[in-house]
């Protein structure tokens, strides 16, 4: 089951999800255990993508704010999920 998102690392919850994956490639799940980690699988595939989204729009951030060397404006990631 998907940790509390606060403490879910990107990478823990890759993994998570590839686990889940494969149980559910093999076919044993019955059909509500299927659902519910299809459910869990879709929540982590969010949480993925979001915070993938929101490292691009860090990476752009740096990239457009270099002035005189190198310029890093500051981005708040837990400010931005709560939009």
């Amino acid at each position: 089951m998907m940790s509390n998102k606060d403490e879910l690392s990107f990478e823990d919850a890759l993994e998570e999800l590839e686990e889940i994956v494969d149980k559910l490639e093999v076919g044993e799940l019955g059909l509500e255990e299927s659902l519910t980690e299809f459910e869990e699988g879709i929540k982590l595939s969010k949480f993925c993508s979001q915070t993938l989204q929101e490292v691009e729009e860090k990476i752009e951030i740096i990239i457009n704010n270099e002035v005189d060397g190198l310029e890093v404006k500051s981005y708040n990631l837990e400010e931005k999920g709560a939009e």
